[in-house]
């Protein structure tokens, strides 16, 4: 299966893996998956840690050199995903979030995620809070 994680389930596997439910963490350590982070979370992440956001204290080449090392792996973004946000309802107006549905949607992989809002987008997403 592949799964694509969004910015704080990336956040929490990397930095504190206590936040991830006992599924969750099974997932991410089953080889038969294909674990993804998007290039979206990195520049969310880039952007959040500019702005001096607390729950965003770590550099975001960090994250990237942890992720890759960590097994993870990098989902650009395409051209097909930017464009297929223009498709999905007004659920949730974050824009790295609607990017992120877009690309579960797009590739297809799962979704996982904290924020219950985005389970009205797809069956693709999964809440793991």
């Amino acid at each position: 299966m592949r799964l694509l994680l969004d910015t704080h389930i990336l956040l929490w596997a990397l930095e504190d893996g206590t936040r991830l439910t006992a599924e969750m963490r099974r997932q991410l350590q089953d080889r038969a998956n294909d674990v993804l982070f998007s290039a979206a979370s990195v520049w969310e992440i880039a952007i959040k840690t500019m702005l001096g956001r607390a729950d965003f204290g770590v550099q975001p080449q960090e994250i990237v050199e942890a992720a890759r090392e960590t097994g993870f792996m990098e989902l650009p973004v395409s051209a097909a995903a930017a464009a297929r946000v223009s498709e999905l309802p007004q659920f949730h107006r974050d824009p790295f979030d609607r990017l992120l549905i877009a690309q579960a949607i797009t590739e297809p992989a799962r979704l996982y995620t904290a924020d219950r809002l985005l389970r009205r987008y797809s069956e693709l997403v999964t809440v793991m809070a």
